[in-house]
């Protein structure tokens, strides 16, 4: 169990990639949602804090790198 909420942080952070790295717009990350609550159950199962925080952290990644986006663009405005 311990693996799978493991995987589900490193899936989630994957789907990012395209986003990201080769800057092309995918839908991709939308499985993120579905894939972190997932790893949160997981993690709660398997009594793992450290990989509840992680799976949080990915859960709302979506919120976290607008909140960067915004404040990268204010900056360089």
């Amino acid at each position: 169990m311990k693996a799978l909420a493991v995987s589900t942080i490193v899936m989630s952070l994957l789907l990012w990639v395209p986003n990201i790295v080769f800057q092309k717009a995918s839908t991709l990350w939308m499985f993120t949602f579905v894939l972190s609550g997932l790893g949160i159950v997981l993690s709660v199962y398997t009594k793992s804090k450290i990989l509840l925080i992680g799976n949080i952290i990915t859960f709302f990644s979506f919120f976290i790198l607008m909140f960067f986006g915004y404040i990268f663009v204010f900056l360089t405005k």
